[in-house]
């Protein structure tokens, strides 16, 4: 078992939720009252933050922080089953890890369970958008454009943030972990399933799409 990569990916979950629920802490306390103004904010720091952990963590691990990609790459054949399970495991464990400690930065409560609910089927289509799109860029972005992957990850998250109803959670990890916080960026547990089975469903349909398309254009 890779040490350094399970590191890696342990690192870059944490930082990753640190990024996302610290920024909707401090958004809707520097902007009350105004959603657009914390969700712009919330937007531009996840994908900054996705910009600089996957360069620094992408050549050790691949930098996945997230279940519903790592399971794509295994589908690839790109990284061992065991080593697949042991990425998911990482990454859940270590995203509630990141909403923990952003909850001591902000002096709040440690232990949380979000009341906002986030449920029905506009959401969960926009889920499985969310994760599609994800998904693609990525597969796109090592087929076209490697040097660019961290680029186009944290671009395409910002902009997803405002384009689908659901803010882009596309990312089970993140959906366990934001469950645990009663903050901006919350989700209701009865959400999580739900949520997490639409992302599984655009990452899958991602999955194929990317095979017909990036190994057609080879021919």
């Amino acid at each position: 078992m890779d040490t350094r990569a399970l590191a890696a990916e342990a690192l870059g979950t944490a930082f990753l939720l640190i990024a996302v629920v610290g920024s909707g802490i401090m958004a809707a306390m520097l902007s009350p009252g105004s959603v657009a103004v914390a969700l712009l904010a919330n937007a531009i720091a996840t994908g900054v933050a996705l910009y600089v952990l996957i360069t620094i963590f992408g050549p050790i691990s691949g930098a996945h922080f997230n279940p519903a990609v790592t399971l794509v790459f295994l589908q690839r054949g790109d990284i061992t089953f065991l080593l697949a399970m042991a990425y998911v495991t990482v990454q859940i464990g270590a995203g509630i890890g990141g909403v923990w400690l952003a909850h001591a930065m902000f002096d709040m409560p440690i232990l949380q369970v979000s009341t906002t609910t986030r449920t029905g089927a506009s959401q969960w289509l926009a889920e499985v958008i969310a994760a599609f799109g994800l998904v693609l860029t990525i597969l796109g972005g090592i087929r076209h454009a490697p040097g660019r992957v961290p680029a186009l990850v944290g671009a395409y998250i910002t902009g997803a943030y405002w384009f689908t109803a659901s803010t882009s959670f596309a990312n089970p990890a993140v959906t366990i972990a934001r469950a645990l916080t009663d903050t901006f960026a919350g989700i209701a547990p009865a959400g999580i399933a739900p949520f997490i089975l639409a992302q599984l469903l655009g990452a899958g349909l991602a999955a194929v799409t990317a095979r017909f398309l990036f190994v057609a254009a080879n021919r």
